[in-house]
């Protein structure tokens, strides 16, 4: 299908193109498609610029005739020159709330159907703005606000720089008509009223360019990211590769009982102690994911880093990721952290 050379449809040809080329050049892709307009537009420039594309429409089953729209945009994506299109229903849970488990059942089933090849999505530069603005208000530290990445493999995001207007607007040039999910309008979900209410709010008042500020925020913390995990990374290997006992505690007294347990994972407390506390925190939180903590707290991380830099004699930080019986807690022994399984009082 030859695209008509107008203003919106260059603008996301040219996302397309750069993420492409950044990445080796023409490639097979498979294109999450929902029938909107940033989909349709992202597949119908993939087409053009990337190659062979595989259409996967995820059907979430959430909808009365949702199997209609999906047998729709399968269709809309073979007349826009794609190799291939399936529609995928899938069954959502109930874990986290309705948006997070459609999302989770909806990237499951595209890496089901990807085989290998990376997946691109639809998300443009507002949608960037509005993951910022959610990350702010969960006020967990700069990497909540670092937005998504255009490639973080297999996902590809090549309209981090393209407006949602651009996308309809490509949609009105090829003369298709994209569905308009009515979720997207619905006000119970809090992304929709950053996006109806919030953003332009803050365009008004700030004089434009609030969205563009935020993705650009997004850019450069992502950046700053990069170089504290490669440090995270050494210092991660270098806490850990120290075993030598410590004395913790007033008079020279040692935490815990017993010899240190040289098969337990440890960070050393010495070596965490002189890192600073931006990089000690990300170390920490890497160390512990390697445990199997998982849903650490921005409470939960203070309280741990509380250990090692504000020793009082403390007892040890109760997180998740435990069993029925048991629960992971971190604690301070013999001059490391350690993570000690202990039993659940109300086990049965």
């Amino acid at each position: 299908m030859r695209l008509p050379e107008t203003a919106a449809v260059l603008a996301v040809r040219r996302g397309v193109r750069e993420w492409v080329a950044a990445r080796g050049g023409r490639m097979p892709v498979v294109v999450g498609l929902s029938g909107g307009a940033d989909s349709l537009a992202l597949l119908a420039a993939a087409v053009v610029e990337a190659g062979d594309v595989t259409a996967v429409v995820v059907d979430h089953q959430l909808q009365p005739g949702s199997g209609e729209v999906a047998a729709g945009a399968a269709a809309q994506a073979l007349a826009l020159g794609c190799a291939d299109a399936v529609a995928v229903a899938v069954e959502v849970g109930r874990n986290g709330g309705v948006e997070a488990a459609a999302r989770a059942a909806r990237y499951a089933a595209l890496e089901a159907a990807r085989a290998g090849r990376p997946v691109l999505l639809g998300h443009t530069l507002d949608d960037q703005a509005e993951t910022v603005l959610l990350g702010l208000a969960r006020g967990s530290g700069g990497r909540s606000i670092q937005g998504m990445a255009a490639w973080n493999e297999p996902w590809g995001r090549p309209l981090l720089g393209v407006r949602r207007a651009q996308t309809r607007q490509m949609c009105a040039d090829l003369r298709i008509e994209p569905w308009e999910d009515p979720h997207n309008l619905d006000p119970a979900y809090t992304r929709v009223r950053l996006r109806t209410e919030v953003l332009p709010l803050l365009e008004d008042v700030l004089g434009g360019g609030v969205a563009q500020a935020l993705a650009r925020t997004a850019d450069q913390l992502r950046d700053d990211g990069e170089v504290l995990d490669a440090l995270t990374v050494d210092l991660l290997r270098a806490g850990s590769s120290a075993r030598e006992p410590h004395t913790d505690g007033p008079a020279g007294s040692t935490a815990g009982s017993g010899p240190a347990d040289t098969d337990r994972p440890t960070l050393s407390i010495e070596i965490l102690a002189t890192a600073p506390a931006a990089l000690r925190r990300r170390t920490i939180r890497a160390w512990l994911a390697e445990q199997g903590v998982s849903g650490l707290l921005n409470a939960h991380l203070q309280a741990i880093d509380e250990l090692v830099s504000d020793w009082r004699g403390q007892g040890g930080v109760a997180v998740a990721g435990g069993g029925r019986d048991h629960r992971l807690v971190v604690a301070r022994e013999h001059g490391t952290l350690t993570v000690r399984a202990q039993p659940r009082l109300d086990a049965t």
